[in-house]
């Protein structure tokens, strides 16, 4: 049976309504009415009796988040010694949204012209965009009243409000860092005569350990906008401090911690109303290095005294554990004092007065960015190519007249010196050009360009992979790059209308020839390696074969020395390296050493029967520039092993200048006494 359908209550038909039904309808709408007339008196009592009162409020008081920095965290040695560290410092700033709109109009549109010249190839740049003027009258004078409490030029001030808001518009304008306690007083009590300034806490780098190692430490800045955009700077506010070069780059996503925020509240003349943290800040770890301070002080004297005292110009070694890749000591001259920049420098002209090419470019890190050929530290490299391709043997000997002759192009020994018949051995004691030209030119028929071959197996051309930024990978020329530079220069040719030669940029454009194999061979012509790269190629002649990645990071430790995190660095690959031929060549680096081994008079006074020396000096021709001095040496040990590649610009022979500051660091290393002196020999 089909029941009719329900009616609503109250229709026609429907259930009539009870009183008690009729009660409760009645109370929920009074109760209601009641609820409407609160909120209405409430909204009346704002709007109508306190309405300007809160329009003032709303006026005078306003409320900016700003990032409260997080201390960073310290860098330290092999034995925990501190290498860089932070101490408080006072930050004096200016708010953007208090300076003209036209001050931020114009340092947009410098932003935006500097973008545009440093994309140009400096060839077609022209004169670097002027910094625009101070926007009027009214910013001129608050300039000069800045700098006449800061002691610097209302020109500065002007130049860093311009630099800073082209890159980070809506950040505060740092104007002057670590600011005297007196100064900071005085602008916070005069708020009206310097609007927008204010002054902050903030961190400043410091350097306790008397170690500079200026190019592997690095420096710290503020976040770029390209920076913000990046994953490694997820989370990272606009201002803040980050790592920028160096360890303090590689690193930073450790050190730098976490900045906090603090709400500010104002009123309409910039005065301080109140203030709360709403995020706590959180320090940075540290990072502890492989790095030995004592080496890397005595590293720095001796390449200074190479450097200073002698006829070079400039640069650099590397000291690194053979076994795993431990980088002990590394470093650059020219170099500098880094807590020089730990604060902003004054003006471009000082800045280019001090880290420019003028200074000798102290900021570029030679030991793992210089591109150089190497001489004759190249040797040992040709020699395990023609012993494991069966060119050569142990015993093979050629007859060194001093001069080898290829068609109608003439190879000489240094001084055109001739050795008489040298073995392997005997041509790596004497450092004999003429027996590895011997096997560069029987190599370059070879299939596969066997030197090259070997050249790369052990770390040449490519990048190491050290927890560095900024390494360079070289140059192991071959057919290959040698037609692809050709290519290079037909296309130069085609874009500029110029005609090489003699007009040549990138190559001569002539074909590969033997005469390139052969100066390959003893580390000439077109072959390019950093000191890092040669130390590694040393090292796997070392260890028998294992290609070890450097690296200086070992650990991330709590602030309180714990240990929050092993760094691992895996060897990069094995090569198999026959023992017999590895002997060969260590025993050819030993009798360098000895009697009238290229750098014997250097060691003369070395314990060799407790600490052997493998070492081979190298001198690089660079005309029309004075020959580069190179001196690579390796010293076994059970606890301790050590091999350090140096090398002086313009240093003369590899035992002249390289092979006494190699000999000094081994003389720390093993606490043994320095008494290295200058080599005589001439030897290439």
């Amino acid at each position: 049976m089909i029941e009719p359908a329900n009616r609503p209550l109250g229709s026609p038909g429907g259930s009539p309504l009870t009183p008690q039904l009729a009660m409760r309808v009645a109370v929920l709408g009074g109760i209601a009415l009641m609820l409407f007339a609160i909120v209405f008196l409430r909204l009346w009592f704002l709007q109508v009796l306190t309405g300007d009162q809160a329009v003032h409020e709303a006026v005078n008081n306003r409320v900016r988040t700003v990032a409260v920095a997080a201390p960073r965290g310290a860098v330290l040695d092999r034995n925990g010694k501190t290498l860089v560290e932070n101490r408080a410092a006072s930050v004096m700033q200016l708010d953007p949204q208090q300076l003209p709109p036209a001050t931020r109009t114009a340092a947009a549109q410098w932003g935006q012209a500097m973008t545009t010249w440093a994309r140009t190839p400096r060839k077609d740049r022209g004169a670097r965009p002027a910094i625009p003027p101070p926007a009027n009258a009214a910013i001129a004078a608050r300039y000069r009243r800045l700098a006449s409490v800061l002691g610097v030029s209302a020109g500065t001030i002007n130049r860093r409000v311009t630099e800073q808001l082209a890159q980070l518009p809506y950040a505060n304008v740092r104007v002057q860092v670590d600011v005297p306690n007196s100064v900071r007083n005085y602008l916070l009590e005069r708020p009206r005569q310097f609007p927008g300034v204010s002054v902050d806490q903030i961190y400043v780098r410091r350097y306790p350990g008397g170690v500079g190692a200026a190019q592997l430490l690095g420096a710290v800045g503020q976040v770029s906008p390209e920076q913000l955009k990046a994953d490694s700077f997820r989370g990272v506010l606009s201002g803040a401090i980050v790592g920028q070069e160096g360890l303090e780059r590689s690193y930073d996503r450790y050190l730098r911690g976490a900045d906090g925020t603090k709400s500010i509240t104002v009123d309409a003349g910039g005065r301080l109303q109140g203030q709360r943290i709403s995020r706590e800040s959180r320090a940075g770890n540290s990072v502890r290095t492989s790095l030995d301070s004592s080496l890397q002080r005595t590293g720095e004297r001796a390449l200074a005294s190479a450097v200073g005292g002698g006829s070079g110009t400039a640069g650099a070694f590397v000291a690194i554990d053979p076994r795993n890749g431990r980088v002990l000591a590394l470093g650059s001259a020219p170099t500098y004092d880094p807590s020089d920049r730990a604060k902003p420098i004054a003006t471009a002209a000082e800045y280019e007065r001090r880290f420019g090419a003028a200074a000798g470019a102290p900021l570029f890190n030679r030991a793992i960015s210089g591109a150089y050929p190497t001489g004759s530290i190249f040797k040992p490299i040709t020699a395990l190519a023609g012993l494991e391709n069966g060119l050569i043997t142990e015993q093979t000997t050629i007859n060194d007249p001093g001069v080898l002759t290829v068609g109608q192009q003439k190879f000489y020994n240094a001084g055109r010196q001739a050795n008489g018949p040298v073995s392997l051995v005997r041509a790596l004691q004497v450092s004999s050009d003429v027996y590895f030209y011997e096997v560069g030119r029987e190599a370059n028929p070879v299939k596969g360009q066997i030197i090259q071959t070997w050249a790369r197996r052990l770390g040449l051309d490519r990048a190491t992979g050290i927890d560095l930024p900024g390494e360079s990978a070289g140059t192991i020329p071959d057919r290959q790059w040698r037609a692809g530079q050709n290519a290079k220069e037909v296309a130069y040719e085609k874009e500029t209308g110029k005609k090489c030669p003699p007009d040549c940029l990138y190559s001569d454009k002539r074909p590969w020839s033997v005469g390139d194999n052969i100066q390959l061979a003893v580390g000439q012509g077109d072959v390019q390696a950093s000191p890092l790269q040669m130390a590694v190629a040393y090292s796997t002649i070392a260890n028998g074969g294992t290609v070890v990645r450097p690296h200086l990071g070992l650990a991330i430790e709590s602030e309180t020395g714990q240990q929050l995190e092993r760094i691992t660095a895996p060897p990069l690959r094995r090569v198999v390296i026959d023992p017999v031929h590895q002997k060969a060549i260590l025993e050819g680096l030993h009798r360098s050493t000895l009697d009238d081994g290229t750098s014997a008079d250097v060691f003369s006074g070395w314990n060799q029967s407790k600490y052997p020396v493998y070492g081979k000096t190298g001198t690089a021709e660079r005309p029309p520039r004075p020959d580069q001095s190179w001196y690579a040496a390796y010293v076994p040990s059970a606890t301790k092993p050590i091999v350090i590649v140096a090398t002086v610009e313009d240093g003369g022979f590899g035992a002249e200048s390289a092979a006494p500051a190699v000999c000094t660091m081994l003389s720390q290393w093993f606490s043994q006494p320095d008494r290295c002196s200058s080599g005589t020999s001439r030897t290439r």
